[in-house]
């Protein structure tokens, strides 16, 4: 056996501390410190992830990353503790004072609207749990009737962050990503977003166009317009009737032109006739607003805007619902759609959905606990297996450096900010077989039942080059694995690939000196 009896008797087993086994300790420990060590380690409160840009609380200061503790000198301890609060600040008729403490500063807000952030629980560790485990949507999309290249792929993720970003979407990963035939796709996860939003998002290219007649007079983006009101007194929901069936909610909002738009409209409008009518007087063409080729709304113009350069104009719209609730929502959804086209610009091509997947966070839990539970069996009957295999304490020892594996991969999935799924986690579970195979390998080569004659040196060279060819091999099967199901197997093929990289270089050549270590005494 690989343990005498004589050895077995001793009081006290000395192992010797090479570098290999030092390194493996001090990558340890820097794992450890990389998944705990987080930027609000020890803060309580909840934590800001996202705040619409343009808003009373954004002209303030409060930026996302910052942790509040505290909201009109009431102490928030948890995201519920947050939504209580604000069901105080829904449906205001005039403006009220807020204010927000975070342990950076103290920001007073004066507004009728609800606070526009949003948060979350202050983060445990640096882990990124991906949309399988935190819950939310994912979608693959292509072009329609276009084949993207990896530039335009790369084009067209840029501009939509950037929508996204303006809509108000703070969690998510958008990358470009292909197929072994080299289609490429555009893949978008959006934690905590519903199906229903992801569509939406994506659904409509967003070419917005104002025309007076024939003639263009601004589109959407930062060529014609150089800012978008998306508060105060300057944008919002200004009426809500009944009407046959429901209701009819009207929102607007100021646009503010650059220099180029507003002179072309000056161009076009100052040789239009005037028309007088009972609601006042108005030029002969309207302002005609268009999203994605449809009529959306037609706007009156002013006699006072006649040839005249003006950098601001305000837009119209309305939407109805059953109840006046869902009317006002449904106009405050279309206003926001509407008001994130302007502000980002059209998409490049018109885009399908390929692929869409929802996943609730309850269901994300579950997943992690029966995966967790799984895992700590298997660690559990596979340490039993060799304890009686090799009858000593120190044949525990894979189930150590095992255990030092998953640390170690998970401390480097969070210093890369790498989002873990549930094939990412399937990774390391694949890894860490591989590494208990591997580890037994080294025991069975360096075990006194072998009758060879060879050097316990020789064994073990023995053990790495089985090691090594399995490695090898392992990796050459799982490189084409990054490109299938457009990209949906990275995850998996990622922690596979560090951990059993891991053990090949790290901690293999550390067990083997520890076992080295232990035959020696």
């Amino acid at each position: 056996m690989l343990f005498t009896k004589k050895a077995r008797a001793k009081s006290k087993m000395k192992i010797k501390l090479t570098w290999r086994v030092w390194l493996w300790i001090i990558i340890f420990v820097f794992s450890l410190v990389a998944i705990f060590i987080t930027p609000t380690f020890g803060q309580k409160g909840v934590l800001v992830t996202n705040v619409v840009q343009n808003s009373s609380v954004f002209n303030e200061g409060l930026r996302n990353g910052e942790v509040i503790q505290s909201i009109d000198g009431q102490s928030i301890k948890s995201v519920n503790d947050f939504l209580e609060i604000l069901k105080e600040k829904t449906n205001l008729s005039e403006d009220t004072k807020t204010i927000i403490q975070t342990k950076k500063a103290e920001y007073i807000v004066f507004s009728n609207n609800p606070l526009e952030f949003s948060v979350s629980e202050v983060p445990s560790s640096n882990l990124k749990w991906g949309l399988d485990l935190a819950g939310g949507s994912r979608a693959i999309i292509q072009a329609e009737n276009h084949s993207l290249t990896l530039t335009e792929a790369n084009d067209l993720v840029d501009i939509m962050r950037n929508r996204f970003n303006a809509y108000g979407v703070s969690e998510m990963n958008l990358k470009p990503v292909n197929d072994l035939n080299g289609n490429y796709f555009v893949l978008i996860e959006i934690a905590g977003a519903t199906p229903r939003d992801l569509k939406n998002l994506v659904s409509q290219q967003g070419k917005f166009e104002a025309k007076v007649g024939e003639q263009l007079v601004f589109i959407g983006g930062e060529r014609d317009v150089a800012d978008v009101a998306r508060s105060g007194q300057d944008s919002g929901i200004y009426s809500c009737k009944p009407t046959e069936g429901g209701y009819f909610c009207q929102f607007r909002f100021t646009v503010y032109l650059s220099q180029g738009a507003a002179t072309r409209h000056a161009e076009i409008t100052k040789n239009l006739d005037i028309n007088r009518t009972q609601s006042g007087v108005y030029l002969n063409e309207t302002l005609d607003l268009y999203l994605d080729d449809q009529l959306m709304d037609s706007l009156l113009i002013s006699e006072g805007l006649k040839g005249v350069v003006t950098t601001q104009i305000s837009i119209q719209g309305s939407a109805v619902g059953e109840t006046e609730k869902q009317a006002y929502d449904n106009a405050k959804e279309q206003m926001k759609n509407l008001q994130t086209i302007l502000i980002t610009g059209s998409l490049p091509f018109q885009l399908e959905i390929v692929k869409l997947d929802t996943i609730s966070p309850t269901l994300g839990d579950s997943f992690f606990k029966y995966i967790l539970i799984a895992g700590v069996v298997a660690l559990a009957l596979v340490a039993l297996t060799v304890f009686l295999r090799y009858r000593s304490k120190a044949a525990l020892l894979p189930m150590i450096v095992a255990t030092s594996e998953i640390i170690i991969t998970l401390g480097i999935a969070a210093f890369l900010k790498w989002d873990l799924d549930l094939p990412s986690i399937a990774g390391i579970l694949a890894a860490i077989g591989t590494g208990i195979d591997d580890q037994i390998v080294i025991l069975d080569e360096a075990s006194e039942q072998n009758k060879e004659t060879l050097g316990l040196k020789q064994k073990l060279k023995r053990a790495f080059a089985i090691i090594t060819g399995a490695y090898l091999t392992t990796v050459a099967s799982l490189v084409p694995l990054w490109w299938a199901g457009a990209g949906l197997l990275k995850g998996f093929v990622f922690t596979t690939l560090v951990g059993i990289s891991l053990g090949v270089l790290i901690t293999r050549p550390a067990f083997a000196d520890l076992i080295k270590s232990i035959k020696k005494e």
